[in-house]
C-alpha cells in the first residue's frame, strides 16, 4: 500500500475528470479556445497516458459543459468510447434543475445505469467575468429546489460547484435535504488568495462540513492558484482534510482542466506527500474507497489494507 518512501501506492479511484473530442463541436466553451492545454482532444488513451504509473482502477466522468440543449448527447457519446474496464465507470451528467421538464430528463438519466449524479455549475463571484451564474442565491430558488427534490427521489447525487460567497446558501440547502448526497467540487473553490479570502474560504469549508451529507472533492488545487508552490498546495490540502476528515474527502485530478497549470503526476504527488502521515486505512479511503462508495462503483474489487 506504500512505496519505499512511505507514500501511498495503492489503488486510485479518480473522482473527477473529463473527456472531449473537439471534432464533435459539442462544447461551446471550447470553441476558439486559445489555451493550448485545453484546445486538444482528451480521450481515454490521452487520460491513461497522463496517469501512467498510477494504479487507476476506476474513475468518474463529470459533465464537461457539453451543449446544454442536448444533455443526453454526452452520455450517449461516453457510452460509445472504447476504454478499459473501470475508466469512466460512472458518469455525473448535466441537467438544469430549474427547467419545468427536468423530471422527465432525470428519470431517463436515472435509468441509464452508469449515471450516478448530476452537476449544474452554480458558481457566483462578485466579479461577473468570473461568475458562471448571475443569481448568487440560485440554490434557494423554489423552482430549482423542485428539480433537486426530483433528483433525490430518483436516488441521484448532486455535484456542487460553488464559490466561498455561497457557502451559507449551500449549507442551508444540504441541511434542508438531509437525504440528498452532495459532493462539493474543487475544494470549495478558493478564488481569493489573499489572507482574508483564504480565511473566508476555510471558514466556509468548516461550516459546510457540519452537514454530514456533504463530501469534499479535493481536486484541481491549481485552478485558483496558477503560481502554486508546494507550500501553497499543502495549505489547501491540509485545510480540506481538517474540515472534512479522511472519511469525507475524495481525491480527484480534474484532468485535463488541471493541465493548464499542473500535470496529472504533479497533482497526485502533491496528494501523496501532503497526506503521507495518515494511516493506511485513511489513505485508502481518500484515494479510492470514499469515491467508490459515494458514486456506487460496484463493478470493481477494492481491497482495503490489512491492519
Amino acid at each position: 500500500m506504500r512505496d519505499r518512501n512511505g507514500l501511498y501506492a495503492g489503488p486510485i479511484v479518480d473522482a473527477h475528470h473529463h473527456f472531449w473530442d473537439l471534432s464533435l463541436d459539442r462544447h461551446p466553451w471550447l470553441r476558439g479556445q486559445t489555451d493550448a492545454k485545453l484546445a486538444r482532444d482528451c480521450l481515454p488513451a490521452d487520460y491513461l497516458r497522463e496517469a501512467d504509473g498510477y494504479d487507476i482502477v476506476a474513475s468518474v466522468h463529470v459533465e464537461a459543459n457539453w451543449d446544454p440543449a442536448d444533455p443526453l448527447g454526452e452520455i450517449a457519446w461516453l457510452d460509445g468510447l472504447q476504454r478499459p474496464r473501470g475508466i469512466a465507470s460512472r458518469y455525473v451528467g448535466y441537467a438544469d434543475l430549474a427547467d419545468p421538464g427536468v423530471e422527465a430528463l432525470l428519470e431517463t438519466v436515472a435509468a441509464h445505469g452508469r449515471v450516478a449524479g448530476i452537476r449544474q455549475i452554480l458558481s457566483w463571484h462578485p466579479d461577473p467575468a468570473k461568475s458562471a451564474v448571475t443569481d448568487r442565491h440560485r440554490m434557494a430558488d423554489p423552482a430549482w429546489r423542485r428539480g433537486l427534490e426530483a433528483l433525490q427521489r430518483l436516488g441521484l447525487s448532486f455535484d456542487m460547484l460553488i464559490s466561498p460567497w455561497q457557502a451559507e446558501d449551500a449549507l442551508a440547502l444540504a441541511l434542508a435535504y438531509p437525504g440528498m448526497k452532495f459532493a462539493l467540487n474543487h475544494c470549495g473553490s478558493p478564488f481569493d488568495r489573499s489572507a482574508e479570502g483564504m480565511a473566508q474560504w476555510a471558514a466556509g469549508l468548516r461550516s459546510l462540513a457540519r452537514a454530514q451529507n456533504v463530501v469534499l472533492k479535493v481536486s484541481d488545487l491549481v485552478a485558483y492558484d496558477p503560481d502554486w508552490t508546494e507550500a501553497s498546495l499543502r495549505e489547501v490540502l491540509l485545510t480540506c482534510l481538517d474540515a472534512f476528515g479522511p472519511d469525507r474527502c475524495m481525491l480527484a485530478s480534474d484532468h485535463p482542466v488541471v493541465t493548464r497549470f499542473a500535470s496529472f503526476r504533479q497533482t497526485y504527488e502533491s496528494f501523496r506527500t501532503a497526506y503521507a502521515d495518515l494511516g493506511d486505512h485513511e489513505l485508502f479511503a481518500m484515494f479510492a474507497g470514499n469515491a467508490a462508495r459515494f458514486y456506487d462503483i460496484s463493478d470493481i474489487t477494492l481491497e482495503e489494507p490489512i491492519s
